[in-house]
């Protein structure tokens, strides 16, 4: 059975006063979801934070490193938890996307002191390597990155 194809309709034309004056009425909504944003973003810094009592270890460049060695001497923690699971053959496409762009990060985050690490539950022999520090292939991997946010200082 054949269906009937609907042209897609394209946006009002208006005179320059007409947009204009939806351009004014949507920028006050757009400015009031900023202060909306913002006020919500320090209601998420204001949480207290989460004692981290469970031993995690994790297998990295250097052999096996706990959840303090992540941080590398730095006070803050930025952990990316990377989707490839020890089965797979190739690991989620997005994150791949990211792990392309991430390391030009690396250098302004330590100049902020922070550490940005990427975790995985796949083997380490098997992850791509960046040049920001990679932990994986450890059983606390997985649960890792359920916690990371609210057991570390993530920005």
């Amino acid at each position: 059975m054949a269906t009937a194809k609907s042209k897609m309709e394209g946006p009002k034309v208006v005179s320059q006063a007409e947009w204009l004056a939806a351009r004014k009425e949507l920028l006050s909504k757009e400015k009031e979801f900023t202060r909306l944003r913002d006020e919500l973003s320090r209601h998420r810094r204001e949480l207290p934070w989460e004692k981290v009592e469970k031993a995690y270890v994790f297998d990295g460049p250097k052999g096996k490193g706990t959840l303090a060695d992540l941080f590398g001497g730095k006070s803050q923690l930025i952990v990316y938890h990377f989707m490839f699971g020890p089965g797979w053959e190739e690991g989620c496409p997005s994150c791949s996307f990211i792990s392309d762009h991430i390391d030009g990060s690396v250098v302004h985050l330590a100049a902020r002191d922070v550490r940005l690490v990427v975790v995985s539950r796949a083997p380490l022999l098997r992850s791509k390597p960046l040049r920001s520090a990679w932990a994986g292939g450890s059983s606390g991997c997985r649960r890792m990155a359920a916690t990371s946010i609210m057991t570390t200082r993530c920005l």
